[in-house]
Formats: C-alpha cells, sequence, structure tokens
C-alpha cells in the first residue's frame, strides 16, 4: 500500500507496507513521540518530539542526538560509520567510523576513536581520546614510543601535556616540518640516537654568497654579559641582550625593543643563539690566519 501521509495513533499493527510516496508523521507538530523497533532493542530510533531529540538506543534521549550501546570489556567497538560512495569509480568510497572502547580492567581501552578509510579499506589515519589516561593521539591507539609511531600528547604532573613525537625506524625522517609561502622553511628530525633542529640552508636558495668579509670587527661589538632572570633571582646565566646583537647579527632577533601589545602589556624580545655561529667560526678562522702570518715571521 501507498502512504503519504500517517497521523496519531490506533492504525494497528501492518506486517509490512511499500512507501512509495512522502511520509509525514506528526505533521501538526504535537508532542507525539515515535519509536522503532528492531529485533533485539525495543528503542532503536525514538523521536523525543516534545523536547526536539532523537534518540537512538534510548528512549530517553538527553541530547539532540543521542546514541547509546554497548561495548564489552577492555574492548572497542565501532558504534557510527559514514560512507560516501564514488560514482565515477565502481566500489571506491571514503569511510569514517567512531569508536568507543570500555576500558572495565584497563584504561589505555577506555577512549574515542576516529578512523579514517580509504577506497581499499585500509585503516589510514585515527585519532584517539583517552580521558581516563589523559592521552590524545594521532595515528595511534597506544602513547608513541620506541615501538609505536606516531603523535601524541601525554597527561603529566603540573598541568602538563607533553608532546611525543615517534617513529619506528632509526634512519633519518623528519617529525616535524615548518611550512609557510615559501615552502619547508625548518624541521626537525631524529636519527639513531640523535636529534636534529634544522632550517633552509640549502645552496640552490641563496644568491650573491661572498666569503670575503670582516667578522672580527663585528664580533667584538657583542657585549656577552652575565644577568639573572627577574623571575629567577638565584640562578646566573651567560647570555646578551637582544636589542644589543639586533644590529650586529639581526636574524638572531626577534621582536623589537620596548614593544608593547595593544593593551600596553610587553612583547619581549628573543635570541636565538645559533645564528651567532658563522659570525664566530669566521673570526676564528681570521685569527688563525693571523696566528700563521706572524709565525712565518
Amino acid at each position: 500500500m501507498a502512504l503519504t501521509k500517517v497521523r496519531g495513533a490506533g492504525l494497528g499493527t501492518v506486517d509490512s507496507a511499500d512507501l512509495d510516496g512522502a511520509v509525514t508523521i506528526n505533521e501538526s507538530s504535537a508532542d507525539v513521540d515515535f519509536r522503532v523497533e528492531s529485533n533485539g532493542n525495543a528503542n532503536m530510533l525514538v523521536v523525543d518530539a516534545g523536547n526536539d531529540r532523537v534518540g537512538i538506543g534510548t528512549n530517553t534521549p538527553d541530547f539532540p542526538l543521542d546514541i547509546e550501546g554497548s561495548v564489552a570489556d577492555d574492548a572497542v567497538t565501532t558504534v557510527v560509520r559514514i560512507s560516501a560512495d564514488d560514482p565515477a569509480a565502481s566500489g571506491d568510497h571514503a569511510e569514517l567510523q567512531i569508536k568507543l572502547g570500555n576500558g572495565a580492567s584497563s584504561t589505555t581501552t577506555r577512549r574515542v576513536e576516529l578512523h579514517a578509510f580509504s577506497n581499499n579499506g585500509s585503516d589510514n589515519r585515527n585519532i584517539s581520546l583517552n580521558p581516563s589516561g589523559g592521552f590524545v593521539l594521532f595515528g595511534c591507539t597506544s602513547l608513541p614510543s620506541d615501538s609505536v609511531g606516531g603523535a601524541g600528547f601525554e597527561e603529566a604532573g603540573d598541568d602538563r601535556m607533553i608532546l611525543n613525537l615517534s617513529t619506528t625506524t632509526t634512519s633519518s625522517r623528519n617529525v616535524v616540518v615548518f611550512r609557510n609561502p615559501n615552502n619547508a622553511v625548518g624541521s626537525i628530525n631524529t636519527s639513531g640516537t640523535t636529534t636534529g633542529y634544522n632550517t633552509s640552508s640549502d645552496y640552490r636558495l641563496k644568491e650573491n654568497v661572498v666569503t670575503d668579509w670582516d667578522a672580527t670587527t663585528r664580533l667584538k661589538q657583542l657585549k656577552p654579559s652575565r644577568f639573572n632572570f627577574k623571575a629567577d633571582k638565584d640562578t646566573t646565566v651567560d647570555g646578551f641582550l637582544a636589542h644589543e646583537v639586533a644590529s650586529i647579527v639581526p636574524e638572531a632577533i626577534t621582536g623589537k625593543k620596548d614593544a608593547v601589545d595593544k593593551d600596553g602589556k610587553p612583547e619581549y624580545q628573543g635570541i636565538d643563539q645559533s645564528k651567532l655561529v658563522p659570525l664566530l667560526v669566521k673570526t676564528i678562522q681570521e685569527l688563525e690566519a693571523r696566528i700563521a702570518t706572524l709565525e712565518s715571521k
């Protein structure tokens, strides 16, 4: 039979119905709930009309869409699956799954996972949220380690979240890449037992390269100092005052002297002391040349 509208109650039980037209349930916008049973769940789909809520697996939805179910102890189960087929390629599709884990005896299992699948069904990427363990994981379902590759934030003391980045090879691999409109401009990579902090230096990126310049004169303008930071009065350190370095090695300094933000709060300068290395090396070379000249006399 063809139904175009269903109103009210008392329609009785229908074993089967073919609906070939539009169906409106509760067109009058009355406080009339709607419920669909499945073979094993009396509340497979529930519309709470009075509260404008939809429940799946519950007859008392607490949210606009409330999905409830059960997960076996220490198991992870898919609760939502969203799939989109590619009409131009038979069998190809993109898929997202939301999985819930019940950690009855293990906090690592108590988590929410978002999985993205490729058209061949392989699990390409996932995000895992573990409220009990305090983890947020990317590309893995346990905290990155020497045997688990991926990225994750690990909850620690003093209200900290520690970023863990891991690869499962000892070969040189980037774990962080910095980019801007000029492409990749820096990276952090691991190799064996070392970590490299890299900035762009390829010769193909440079021009007007000269090696005959006076480093010693510039170096003598630097004013290495000893001081303590106001927030750490008991610790004396060696270093520089940023504004004094700015005119000598400007690429080593970020920010401007005495800068403030729109609220008048200080915007402090910073220094990358590794930028001073070329000046130091060139000065040593110049001193070595002078020593060699004196020794040859």
